[in-house]
């Protein structure tokens, strides 16, 4: 019975403390397993999209295309050598092939096409399998308005032309279409697995948020910060940028955007009265989170936040309302920035909205839905004219700006959440804030 009572105990803590986050060996058979269906099932669709039958990713060690890390197996964590693969799609016969021009197989899907003993050249092999198929497009991944789809460097790209048949080299293109939609296109189960990331995101924030992280007059916004790298690596996770956490209060000027960023005061002492804001985002199983939430530090004897905050996070979450009801399959995000800030400024609000795509990078490929600096809308440098596609997932970035009579001065509600875009519309992941976090929490049973 004893040893019964330690096998549920032990099962408690890892369910609550590790959330079900999976070993490494159990994480490799995942990703393997995706990635898979992506290739068998996923990019056969985006290639004839795209008009392109033949793509080619090029990469060499340590200098990895963007592309090409989102294509390698859970036990390569870096190309090797000169890692050429190369697909191919047949869509009379609708079959995909899928090679490497590598010495060795990359992953379960991509087999090596490439016996150095027979053809001591990689180029000429690589020309060989192109001339046996006879594509009419050859993507190659460079592009002025995609950095995600920029991947092929310059050595790689003047070696593959100078190595391709004349004959060949009008058909070559830009493959920046199908590697955009290659990266931001995220698959039933990936969005399965996305729920529980972002569900995992907000429970450190929440409790880094709380008395058990912080006490009032005592612990600064620095220590949260580094409390919340040090619980992703305790919990066997990474984040993709440090988190930063700041404070509004009432004697303090309102600060510009790059406040977030950079010029923040290191260990400012968290007070009551305070509101707290978080940026946060963690990495698991390849894909990325991007979080913002606040929290409101209780006066003594105060039982809730002041209305005029509670009121201000509401403001908040109607411009979430506009930005999101203007998402529509087609339209590019300067369109739906324009059209969700006109409706929002109608309303008597005053909102900022910088929303960008998220998934196998955070800051990821895509739609991009305003800048903090470009409210105006984005230039064609930065993919102006990209239109929105289904299955995608953005980080719902934004922020409104209110008057507190009470502190004398304006503040911005400042918040971010991950939303899938799909075929029935938009939803958010694992939901919003709607509510400020109260620290320390209220303890009914004592009154306060």
């Amino acid at each position: 019975m004893h040893n019964v009572v330690k096998l549920i105990l032990l099962l408690i803590v890892l369910q609550v403390s590790g959330q079900q986050i999976l070993p490494e060996n159990k994480r490799a058979v995942v990703v393997d397993e995706i990635l898979e269906n992506r290739f068998n099932n996923l990019l056969p669709q985006l290639m004839d999209a795209s008009d392109i039958d033949m793509w080619v990713v090029i990469s060499r060690e340590y200098n990895e295309d963007p592309v090409i890390k989102t294509m390698l197996p859970a036990t390569w964590l870096n190309a090797r050598r000169r890692t050429i693969l190369l697909f191919y799609r047949d869509k009379t016969n609708n079959t995909i092939e899928k090679l490497a021009v590598a010495r060795y197989n990359v992953g379960k899907s991509i087999k090596s096409a490439w016996d150095k003993e027979k053809e001591p050249n990689q180029w000429k092999r690589l020309m060989q399998l192109i001339t046996e198929r006879n594509p009419k497009k050859i993507g190659l991944n460079f592009s002025k308005d995609h950095n995600i789809a920029d991947g092929l460097d310059k050595t790689d790209y003047d070696e593959f032309m100078q190595n391709l048949p004349k004959s060949f080299q009008k058909r070559v293109v830009s493959a920046e279409q199908l590697a955009v939609r290659w990266i931001e296109t995220r698959t039933e189960r990936e969005m399965v697995i996305y729920n529980q990331l972002v569900d995992i995101t907000h429970d450190i924030i929440a409790e880094a948020f709380s008395e058990k992280v912080i006490t009032p007059g005592v612990t600064t916004t620095t220590e949260v910060e580094w409390w919340m790298r040090q619980k992703v690596t305790d919990l066997g996770l990474e984040t993709w940028f440090h988190p930063t956490v700041d404070v509004q209060r009432s004697k303090e000027d309102l600060v510009g955007h790059l406040y977030s960023f950079s010029g923040r005061p290191d260990d400012m002492v968290i007070l009551p009265g305070d509101l707290l804001h978080c940026d946060f985002g963690i990495t698991y199983l390849r894909l990325n989170t991007d979080c913002q939430e606040l929290a409101y530090v209780l006066k003594p004897e105060e039982k809730a936040a002041p209305d005029f905050l509670i009121n201000g996070l509401k403001d908040g979450n109607r411009v979430q309302d506009f930005l999101t009801g203007n998402m529509v399959t087609g339209k590019t995000g300067n369109e739906i920035l324009a059209k969700s800030l006109a409706e929002a400024k109608a309303a008597g609000l005053r909102p900022s909205i910088y929303t960008h795509p998220l998934g196998l990078y955070g800051h990821s490929a895509g739609t991009t839905i305003g800048m903090w600096d470009a409210q105006g809308g984005v230039m064609k440098d930065d993919g102006e004219n990209y239109p929105l596609n289904p299955n995608t997932v953005y980080a719902i970035e934004l922020n409104t700006t209110i008057t507190i009579p009470e502190w004398n001065r304006d503040i911005r509600i400042m918040l971010e959440e991950a939303g899938f875009f799909g075929a029935n519309g938009f939803r958010y992941v694992n939901g919003r804030q709607t509510e400020l976090m109260l620290i320390p929490r209220l303890k009914t049973h004592q009154g306060n």
